[in-house]
């Protein structure tokens, strides 16, 4: 059996728990009164929001949560070109924070969650969003608190979360058909998205823009910056200022990530040549298999 934890850890653990459930209610509140950003002349509005339960003063910088409704491309070449997904009323769910420092030059980022199919809402309140959890003794009363978050990308940049694919966190589709999309199809969503979003925000099309994912979103992220980058050469519009992309943790694949931590050990020190040269011949002899028979798997 495995050990059992501290009633005290279980306590805090029930706290963090209930205080996450309370913030995805105050922001689903939010979520059900914003409607969808289509284009910049749309009379449809986005949300916007002040002040967060738990956290002390108002919110250093502004915070936008809205939705935008992609299309649903039929081709990869063909993902700007298309008309909104009507059938299935699929919608992408973001929170915007606008940069700390100067909003008007600041890079904007795309981040995205992991997981896979995570809400993005980890990514702002326990990696680089503005608020963080109090880690602290929890009196069983009151609720955990937030705080600033010192280290927080926004103070450098104006930072674009999205709920991707659909079915996290507050993305949704009016058809069940709709939650039937991979690694390309959200990619492609998320390509109409940006497309969407900056047409409704031109005012942040000068500003510098970056890509960025952790885990399994690093699979899409270069994708997505490529048929970005694509789209520029065309001449596709509105004009994205696309600078680079930055993954972390990044899930790439099988063959690279679990055959390389073994040499990756053996760079830093921590494996000796004795041991390494072994792995050598056995790595060897394992992509000769796979090259005489393609149909192995990594694990194989």
């Amino acid at each position: 059996m495995p050990p059992r934890r501290p009633a005290a850890q279980c306590v805090r653990y029930m706290a963090a728990f209930w205080f996450i459930i309370l913030l995805v209610t105050f922001f689903s509140g939010f979520a059900a009164a914003t409607t969808g950003v289509t284009t910049s002349t749309s009379n449809q509005k986005p949300t916007y929001i002040t002040s967060l339960p738990g956290l002390d003063g108002a919110l250093p910088s502004l915070l936008e949560t809205g939705y935008v409704r992609p299309s649903m491309p039929m081709t990869m070449d063909d993902c700007r070109y298309v008309t909104v997904d009507e059938e299935n009323g699929a919608e992408l769910f973001y929170y915007f924070v606008e940069s700390e420092g100067d909003p008007g030059r600041d890079p904007v980022l795309l981040w995205l969650t992991g997981g896979h199919r995570c809400s993005v809402l980890s990514g702002l309140v326990f990696e680089i969003g503005p608020v963080e959890l109090v880690r602290e003794p929890y009196d069983g009363i009151s609720l955990p608190r937030l705080r600033w978050n010192p280290n927080s990308w926004t103070k450098v940049a104006s930072i674009l979360f999205v709920d991707s694919p659909v079915g996290a966190g507050f993305s949704f589709s009016r058809d069940p058909n709709g939650y039937d999309v991979g690694d390309v199809s959200a990619s492609l969503q998320l390509i109409e998205f940006l497309y969407k979003w900056f047409s409704a925000h031109e005012d942040y099309l000068a500003n510098p823009f970056y890509l960025g994912g952790g885990s399994y979103a690093a699979k899409l992220v270069p994708f997505i910056t490529q048929k970005i980058s694509e789209g520029i050469e065309a001449g596709v519009r509105p004009i994205i200022n696309l600078k680079g992309y930055t993954v972390g943790n990044p899930l790439t694949g099988d063959s690279i990530d679990f055959d390389s931590r073994v040499p990756y050990c053996h760079g830093v020190g921590v494996i000796s040549d004795q041991l390494y040269k072994p792995h050598k011949v056995a790595a060897r002899k394992k992509r000769a298999r796979k090259t005489d028979h393609p149909g192995l798997s990594p694990s194989s």
